[in-house]
């Protein structure tokens, strides 16, 4: 489950990927596999995924405890080839964040 809240420790990895018309649904099921490949490394939380209603573009939002998990699950999922094989499927826009700031009902 995401955990948005100003906690200084958690990293948020927010990734827009560009795809194609018609793209959304594999790189979602690419991206969900990546997931479960991340869930194996201590220190990741969660991982959402989001689908623009234009079809145009895909939202990954994921979270690790802290900045060193975050470099841990990028090089496994890298060492898995599962960064470099998304770019099949849409143009990624990577970074991390800090959740500053939250309101609620």
């Amino acid at each position: 489950m995401p955990i948005i809240t100003t906690n200084p420790d958690i990293v948020s990895q927010i990734n827009v990927f560009d795809v194609p018309q018609g793209g959304q649904e594999a790189l979602i099921a690419y991206l969900a596999e990546a997931a479960r490949t991340a869930r194996e490394v201590e220190g990741w939380l969660s991982a959402s995924l989001h689908r623009s209603l234009d079809g145009t573009r895909v939202v990954n939002y994921a979270q690790s405890e802290d900045a060193d998990a975050a470099r841990r699950v990028f090089a496994h999922l890298k060492a898995k080839g599962l960064i470099d094989g998304n770019k099949r499927y849409g143009e990624a826009h990577p970074g991390l964040y800090q959740v500053a700031f939250t309101l609620e009902t």
